[in-house]
């Protein structure tokens, strides 16, 4: 008998203990496994990774009743809800995501893309960091609470939209529809994220709350032409060219709201160069003309004080000894919240300086205030940060870009980023090659995807 239980015990310590619902190793492999789906427009199998993480959820315990998944064309809308244990006793919440990918091309990289690779501590593949780590992390740290017990007392709402890099027809549904559901906010892990130092440790977080908007101006003129050697003074690409020169030199005027004034005030303080003086003195005194200069003249912060607007793209002429019958130029702008488009293109006109000039946009994406900085969700954060470093601060920001909380914001629901993944800087290769997320960056974002949905739903 004491030789059979030694060979059990034996037994048992040779074995891998198992997964526990929801932990770091699940996570992973749950990671790992949905860059292996490439949800790329085109490729058709955004559908599959919806159903994929349905299935997963379904195993972890969530009824298949309360999922629905909406196909449609090559891409799907995921939506899950668990309800809230007896009646509600808050409004319900959701927490988003996106399930499509930008494409990468295998002979660019150093590894096939679509094939997750654990190497040198990092996970590397398409999708990993941009959004599929987040995404893992709120599905592993859902199935880790229902197999806690955990009982929420608000309904809570996950949204993945299907078309996030590209048109944004499934993020605009989603957020109509979270608008019918009556969600009170939404919480983004597309947004925010913390960053760390050379040796790893954390030393900033930024909650997002606010975004710029988004839209493409297509500037047209047209002439009659003719030939090459009788020019004429209404040459339509010189003209161009001269308004693309007044474009680019433009510059818009100084903006601000309370998220970017506490952003530059956090970012100034780190800093003891001319650059940091500028944003707290900006920080102290929007009008700060002085600041102002300095923070325009660098890349990094033009963006955060006002609209930007870049001529991107040129096509015009059509034979080579012809003068040209038709110049277009792409003007992209970054809109500051509260900023309509039909102002931008109004300022666009004036700068322009030539009334022959038609203008149309492409993409555009609503233009939306910024979020109040709701007191539940900014101590959530923090207490999510604490429990990684005492020292850490929750940082309000504004992204220069766009993301699914865009659609949410235009109809009145408050929405922040808060994704729970800490890299270097240098690490960031979201949309390029060789995207990575550092392996050990999942333990800790489980933590804080639990804390806020207990400190807010529980």
């Amino acid at each position: 008998m004491k030789h059979a239980l030694l060979l059990l015990t034996a037994a048992l310590l040779a074995s891998p203990a198992a997964a526990a619902p929801g932990d770091e190793a699940e996570a992973k492999r749950l990671l790992m496994d949905s860059v292996g789906i490439a949800s790329v427009k085109g490729r058709a199998q955004t559908p599959a990774l919806a159903r994929f993480y349905r299935d997963w959820l379904v195993k972890a315990g969530f009824a298949p009743a309360d999922f629905e998944i909406a196909e449609m064309a090559d891409t799907a809308m995921f939506h899950m809800v668990w309800h809230a244990a007896g009646k509600p006793k808050a409004a319900p919440i959701a927490l988003t995501g996106h399930l499509d990918v930008v494409e990468a091309n295998p002979a660019d990289w150093k590894r096939d893309p679509f094939t997750a690779v654990e190497d040198g501590g990092y996970i590397f593949g398409r999708g990993v960091h941009d959004n599929k780590f987040d995404i893992a992390a709120m599905l592993a740290t859902l199935a880790r609470l229902k197999a806690a017990g955990f009982k929420p007392r608000r309904d809570i709402h996950l949204f993945l939209s299907g078309d996030e890099e590209t048109d944004g027809v499934t993020s605009a549904a989603q957020a109509k529809r979270a608008k019918a559901l009556g969600i009170e906010y939404m919480l983004n892990s597309d947004g925010g994220g913390g960053a760390l130092d050379a040796a790893g440790k954390p030393f900033a977080y930024r909650l997002q709350g606010a975004e710029k908007s988004y839209a493409d101006f297509t500037l047209t003129l047209t002439d009659p032409g003719g030939h090459s050697s009788t020019p004429t003074a209404s040459n339509a690409i010189a003209r161009m060219g001269l308004v693309a020169a007044r474009i680019a030199g433009h510059r818009w005027p100084a903006q601000y709201n309370e998220i970017t004034r506490a952003s530059l005030a956090d970012a100034g303080a780190r800093r003891s160069d001319a650059l940091g003086e500028a944003m707290r003195r900006f920080a102290a005194n929007p009008a700060d003309e002085g600041a102002i200069a300095t923070l325009r003249a660098n890349p990094g912060t033009i963006g955060q004080i006002a609209t930007t607007c870049v001529p991107t793209m040129v096509n015009g002429g059509h034979a080579p000894n012809a003068l040209p019958q038709k110049v277009t130029l792409t003007v992209n702008c970054r809109i500051f919240p509260g900023t309509t488009i039909a102002a931008v293109q109004a300022e666009l006109a004036r700068i322009a300086e030539d009334p022959g000039i038609s203008f149309s946009t492409g993409i555009d994406w609503p233009v939306t205030p910024a979020s109040p900085l709701r007191p539940d969700v900014t101590a959530a954060v923090q207490a999510a940060l604490a429990a990684r470093d005492p020292a850490l601060k929750a940082t309000p920001g504004m992204d220069a870009g766009a993301t699914d909380s865009v659609f949410w914001r235009a109809l009145g629901i408050p929405s922040y980023g808060v994704s729970g993944l800490f890299m270097r800087p240098e690490d960031s290769f979201s949309h390029g090659l060789d995207e990575r997320v550092p392996a050990s960056a999942l333990a800790p974002a489980l933590t804080h995807w639990e804390i806020l949905l207990r400190r807010l739903a529980g």
